[in-house]
């Protein structure tokens, strides 16, 4: 079964989200990028307001995430 995560939007990079654990700053490892567009739409934000938004997401099996959620 696949893992729900915790992760916050650190920031955006041109057309792209800066994704990290939703976990203190020294627990974190590189950010990770994904398609800001993708969540905007997945969580039902605009994607200037994604910066600092908490999210849950699905983990798949080659370590990806999907399935955003507002945490």
């Amino acid at each position: 079964m696949d893992e729900r995560v915790r992760v916050k939007v650190l920031l955006l990079f041109g057309d792209q989200a800066e994704i990290v654990a939703d976990v203190p700053p020294e627990e974190r490892t590189e950010p990770v990028r994904y398609a800001a567009a993708e969540i905007a739409d997945a969580v039902g934000v605009p994607v200037e307001e994604l910066a600092g938004k908490r999210l849950t997401a699905v983990v798949g099996a080659d370590d990806r995430l999907s399935g955003w959620q507002l945490a």
